[in-house]
């Protein structure tokens, strides 16, 4: 299946006084319809800048320096302001994490909806509220009918977050970019939302990178998932294999910190030190100077994604089993 969201060799750079610092380095994937991507990793790894590139919500003076964005075929990385407007929301939805910045206090969430269906749909008003209500059902909302005249301040965070769902699916966007939409949730309520999203992906086909930091959320929801480090994807493959048989020494060292049910650990992994700074990515590999297994060539040189088992790992250790693979 051709991929809908390619990205290729990204580069995000944001111009200081002092110096050009460098936020992306190199991004490359694709989703296909109907998959969900997940993209995780600590924070300032870069997850959510690669989500607002793809969107075109880059904070000035963040640029694209370098790569493409394409989507259903066509480059969408160079299109002037309006036409990117007009493309997000249409083409393209996207859920944040704090409900309560996606939606105006002042209009009822009935008013939002019926006035992004119209924005992007010719429908007309009638038609137009009667499709909000059918996605505030079809996101889980009870008695539709009554609350598309509530105003967001009278919804739970849940079911506030649902809203921001179905205002995302409004238009029947091809893609949907979901930056950390349960990290304001609790537990019972992220479960529900990750169902929510799961199911609504596989029914409208609509292709979903997810980001957020959360494991749990990754194992529970994604189809392949991109772990990133430093701006950079560091492994990228099927997510069972990526979370039970990680291939990169840093996604070693993620799941080797998460709390395991069946296992009796009395102490969990570490990964000793930080991420550098944006403004002190070492030489060669940025996770060397953190990373256990490292050797003289990952000092000097940095390497980029190389078969590895089942995914893919910008590690030297896979350097000759690559290039026997090749061969």
């Amino acid at each position: 299946m051709e991929p809908l969201l390619e990205v290729r060799n990204l580069r995000v750079e944001f111009p200081t006084r002092r110096g050009t610092l460098l936020a992306l380095d190199d991004i490359s994937f694709g989703i296909v319809p109907g998959e969900i991507l997940g993209v995780v990793g600590e924070s300032g790894a870069g997850k959510s800048l690669t989500g607002a590139a793809i969107i075109g919500l880059l904070e000035p003076p963040g640029r694209i320096a370098a790569g493409e964005i394409r989507l259903d075929g066509e480059r969408i990385d160079n299109l002037p302001a309006p036409s990117m407007r007009a493309l997000r929301g249409r083409k393209i939805g996207a859920i944040f994490q704090d409900p309560l910045t996606s939606l105006n206090p002042l209009y009822t969430i009935g008013r939002q909806l019926i006035e992004t269906i119209r924005t992007h749909l010719p429908v007309s008003e009638n038609e137009a509220r009667e499709r909000a209500i059918k996605l505030l059902q079809e996101t889980g909302i009870p008695a539709a009918e009554q609350r598309i005249d509530q105003y967001p301040h009278q919804f739970s965070g849940g079911m506030r977050q649902r809203v921001v769902i179905a205002l995302a699916l409004a238009a029947e966007p091809k893609l949907i970019v979901a930056d950390e939409p349960t990290t304001a949730l609790d537990v019972s309520i992220q479960a529900q939302i990750i169902s929510l999203l799961k199911r609504l992906c596989k029914v409208h086909g609509a292709a979903v990178m997810l980001v957020t930091h959360d494991m749990g959320v990754i194992a529970e929801t994604c189809d392949r998932v991109a772990v990133m480090y430093a701006g950079r994807i560091v492994e990228l493959g099927p997510v069972g294999d990526v979370i039970h048989r990680p291939q990169h020494p840093y996604t070693v060292g993620l799941m080797g910190s998460i709390p395991a049910m069946d296992e009796d650990r009395e102490r969990l992994l570490q990964i000793d030190g930080t991420m550098p700074r944006l403004n002190a990515i070492p030489a060669g590999c940025a996770f060397h100077p953190r990373c256990p297994q490292a050797f003289e060539r990952c000092h000097r040189e940095r390497p980029d994604l190389l078969a590895a088992g089942a995914t893919q790992a910008a590690c030297w250790l896979h350097h000759a089993t690559s290039g026997r693979e090749a061969a």
